[in-house]
């Protein structure tokens, strides 16, 4: 592997600076890794050399010049296949979108070019984005980093995959249940799961509008930071290191440490003891609130889900895996009463939540209370496929139902993460607070 594909995005974005990094020789080193991957055609859906070339060399006259518009200007990424990409197919690993080619980029690949970041092509994900585990026998099933046999988390997992694989510096996925989270924490990566409406979801294939979030997955605190700022298209945040010392900090025990398996709570424990041994104040809460609010996501998600695909869905079922479209037609059990009923209820659970939490500056939980399950085992075991897919996104969902932005940080264990929650919009001082969380977990 050559140095670059091992480094951070902010180091290479910072070697541009310097000189020593070249933006065309490193978006070359990256196209030709990936073309030389033994996984290529399971992690990456399609590649976008002559854009990358063309906006690498853009990006190196701007080095020239002085004239660099980001810290990452002039460094490639990975981007998540339902990123609509101008006159690229665009299929969010469906094969009922086989051959979707838009017109125009989604608005976050618009902000993040116009920053001067390079896109190297699209990544593989689950069908439609509609789970957790990354399975996708329809498409391509991307291989974990530690067991290429083993599910690589969905439904970002080609995104993930990506960067953990070396053949991306950084990826951008989206999260609707633990989208993003998921396949980061069982790659050792970092992934930040964004507050609804804090950035575009224009040109992104949905799934569930109102839960959707797009967010980075990379190899750094520093990194989530420098993408979240150049998808808003703002200056990057400023990130002094900051210290544990005197935070107080609160472990979700409702629902979050139920069933934990062995490696995900030894890897928690291990986590608290090093924020602790940081000078962070920990605190076990108890709310009632976050087990109802989680019941109400096949109503929510379903319905939405299934309301925004049916036409689609119901003209070829026959395109679909079975367990994904068994998914999506859940959502057909449910009233438009229901579905009212639901949201009402979940408002007053969020607003109960974010008063439980108020005097903390994060909230804890194992990132995922499971590892990556067999590939084989899940194809033919549809209850084991249903449980752990469950299982998978039970702790991630938490954040998702109740309008939060997370991050999840790798801890050291393969596979085992550890997710910081804030409340809605607070990414910026999520962000500093994950960064001394990193130190102290390094």
């Amino acid at each position: 592997m050559n140095d670059w594909q091992g480094m951070t995005a902010a180091d290479l974005g910072r070697g541009i600076d310097k000189g020593e990094v070249d933006p065309v020789e490193l978006a070359q080193t990256f196209l030709d890794a990936i073309d030389a991957h033994e996984y290529r055609d399971r992690i990456y859906a399609r590649l976008t050399p002559d854009r990358a070339l063309a906006e690498a060399t853009a990006a190196q006259e701007r080095a020239r010049l002085k004239l660099r518009r980001s810290p990452l200007d002039g460094v490639p990424i990975s981007w998540k296949d339902l990123f609509d990409t101008a006159g690229v197919v665009t299929e969010a690993g469906s094969k009922l979108l086989e051959g979707r080619t838009p017109d125009a980029d989604a608005e976050v690949l618009q902000a993040a070019t116009h920053q001067g970041l390079v896109c190297l092509g699209k990544t593989h994900l689950s069908e439609l984005a509609f789970s957790g585990l990354g399975l996708n026998p329809k498409t391509a099933t991307a291989p974990n980093i530690h067991d290429p046999e083993n599910a690589p988390g969905g439904s970002s997992s080609g995104a993930a995959t990506s960067v953990a694989f070396g053949i991306a510096p950084a990826a951008i996925g989206s999260d609707t249940g633990g989208s993003v989270r998921v396949p980061a924490a069982w790659n050792d990566l970092v992934g930040l799961k964004t507050t609804s409406g804090v950035l575009s979801l224009k040109g992104a294939v949905p799934l569930a509008a109102k839960f959707d979030t797009v967010g980075p997955l990379c190899k750094s605190v520093e990194d989530a930071a420098l993408l979240f700022a150049a998808m808003k298209g703002e200056p990057a945040i400023d990130l002094t290191p900051a210290s544990l010392r005197g935070t107080r900090l609160a472990v979700l025990t409702t629902v979050a440490l139920d069933d934990l398996r062995e490696g995900p709570r030894i890897a928690f424990e291990g986590a608290l003891q090093r924020f602790k041994d940081a000078g962070a104040e920990i605190e076990e809460i108890a709310i009632p609130e976050v087990a109802q609010a989680i019941t109400f996501a096949p109503i929510l998600y379903g319905s939405e889900a299934y309301g925004t695909w049916k036409e689609v869905i119901e003209a070829n079922p026959d395109a679909m895996f079975a367990e994904i479209l068994a998914r999506f037609r859940s959502g057909k059990d449910f009233t438009a009463a229901n579905y009212v009923a639901a949201w009402h209820k979940l408002d007053s659970y969020c607003d109960t939540y974010l008063r439980a939490t108020a005097g903390f500056d994060a909230v804890l939980c194992p990132t995922c209370p499971i590892t990556p399950p067999n590939v084989a085992r899940l194809m033919t075991d549809s209850d084991y496929y249903v449980t752990e897919n469950l299982l998978t996104l039970r702790n991630t969902r938490i954040g998702n139902m109740l309008g939060l932005c997370a991050l999840t940080l790798p801890t050291g264990i393969p596979g085992c993460g550890v997710s910081l929650m804030a409340a809605p919009r607070e990414e910026r001082r999520l962000l500093r607070l994950g960064l001394a969380a990193e130190a102290a977990l390094a």
